[in-house]
């Protein structure tokens, strides 16, 4: 399939016609063929998006809500074609991307009951006959970016809310599911977003830099928002920095599971599971550690291990629960940090890395914090299990981490549970439910070095809106001179 850039509303060839490929991780066939887009195109897309932009931020709110609640329906209509590209492009299951875009239109249909809610506040004034408001307006121009793990789920997500608050938006695509995040686009044009309000620059990874450089340089780029690895997100941040652009930031993750010693143990054997293993742990909230109180270990080791051995894998055309990995360079460094541990005492209760893409649920026991499966983030099907001595250590080792996005605490002392989730250095924690988890009306993000603001809700609204003091005075009020 060969795809173009999307400016203003045009299928656009990239500067010069040059293109790159997206292969198949399972059968190596070319996926997609897509526009290869440089300085000069970015900056055709940013211009395209600022005049759209006079337009569609005075767009009445159920126009703007219209549009969004239809494109959510559309979205859903489509989704068969979407699990085809997004298999093709990323190796997930056709259940994962369906998934995405049962999500994908929630998303949308929150960011459509949001435009209502985009208020400010009359604020008392000490000075007489002044009206004081804290008022909300569109931004201008946004920047997204969006990873290709979650395709359809965060393409939507980096969009949604900013076009919801009036504003109009480049999403740069991940070169790694270029169609994917295309049909997004092309959702929204179908429900009726006026043309140059989504705009869709494709880019190889040699052109990456100097494509993101050029986005967040722009001078009517106002702000920018970018899900994805912790490397990345620390480059981006330091370069809008120099401009002095808000960015918002959900990067990496290295999410623990505590049990505790009277924790359910076949209940959070199956959220283990599921946080672990959905989407072969190509997620930013996936368990990668289990720290479980040591007076329950072995027996939870022994139901973790068995169930995890279970779970079927292979093509994801087939039925299986982890389909392929995004290339074979993930097995690579999983199988390295796996062979770390075990040379440093672990040991692999079940799985293991193959000679493919593809690899089955693998579970490394007795993992310590100076092993590199404790600390790296391995966004692979791999998870560690941890032995604490107590609660207070269980805290202490789901602390000792530079990451801070996602975290879940399983016991059936709710009070003793909460308390513990209070501990954890997170943006998100869950008590009896598994690490990976979101809903669209709630604030998702994270802290430390998985990033800061916010996506979802009234937070989302805050992130893409400027929050401005104006008021209305009596012109012959009193001066001192």
């Amino acid at each position: 399939m060969d795809i173009g850039l999307l400016i203003g509303g045009e299928d656009v060839g990239a500067n010069g016609g040059a293109t790159f490929e997206r292969r198949d991780p399972v059968t190596n066939d070319v996926a997609t063929r897509a526009a290869a887009a440089r300085k000069d195109d970015v900056d055709k897309a940013i211009e395209a998006a600022a005049g759209a932009f006079v337009a569609w931020s005075k767009t009445g709110p159920s126009e703007r809500r219209k549009i969004l609640n239809k494109a959510a329906d559309i979205l859903e209509e489509w989704t068969p074609k979407f699990i085809q590209v997004g298999i093709a492009e990323t190796g997930a299951t056709g259940p994962w991307m369906g998934f995405n875009c049962m999500f994908a239109a929630k998303i949308l249909r929150e960011a459509a009951s949001s435009v209502t809610q985009i208020k400010g506040e009359v604020i008392p004034s000490d000075k007489p006959g002044t009206i004081a408001m804290a008022y909300r307006q569109p931004v201008g121009v946004l920047v997204g970016m969006a990873p290709w793990n979650a395709p359809v789920i965060l393409g939507v997500r980096a969009v949604a809310m900013p076009i919801a608050c009036g504003n109009t938006v480049v999403l740069k695509a991940s070169e790694m599911c270029p169609h994917t995040h295309r049909m997004i686009a092309e959702v929204l044009a179908e429900a009726g977003l006026p043309s140059g309000v989504l705009n869709i620059v494709t880019h190889s990874a040699e052109d990456a830099p100097e494509v993101v450089s050029a986005l967040i340089a722009h001078p009517k780029v106002k702000r920018i928002n970018f899900t994805g690895s912790t490397r990345v997100g620390k480059i981006i941040a330091a370069e809008a920095a120099k401009y002095l652009k808000p960015v918002l930031l959900e990067l990496g993750g290295k999410a623990p599971l505590i049990i505790l010693d009277d924790a359910d143990l076949d209940a959070a054997v199956n959220a283990a599971a599921f946080g672990a293993f959905m989407n072969q742990g190509q997620i930013c909230m996936s368990t990668e550690r289990i720290i479980v109180d040591e007076k329950v270990a072995d027996a939870f080791v022994e139901k973790f291990t068995a169930k995890a051995s279970k779970l079927p894998h292979g093509n994801p055309r087939d039925q299986v629960v982890l389909g392929s990995v995004v290339n074979r360079s993930t097995v690579e460094r999983v199988d390295e940090l796996i062979g770390d541990a075990l040379k440093a005492g672990a040991t692999m209760t079940t799985g293991g890395a193959g000679d493919t893409t593809i690899m089955p649920a693998t579970v490394i026991d007795k993992v310590t914090p100076q092993m590199r499966l404790f600390r790296e983030e391995s966004f692979g099907p791999v998870v560690c299990v941890v032995r604490a001595r107590d609660s207070d250590h269980a805290v202490e080792l789901a602390n000792d981490t530079e990451y801070g996005l996602s975290a879940a605490v399983f016991g059936r002392d709710i009070g003793r549970a909460l308390e513990i989730a209070k501990r954890i250095e997170s943006g998100i924690c869950h008590v009896n439910g598994p690490t990976v988890g979101d809903e669209a009306q709630m604030p998702f993000g994270g802290v430390k070095e998985s990033g800061y603001g916010r996506f979802g809700g009234t937070a989302g609204i805050a992130e893409f809106t400027e929050l401005r003091w104006i008021t209305i005075e009596d012109p012959n009020q009193h001066y001192p001179f």
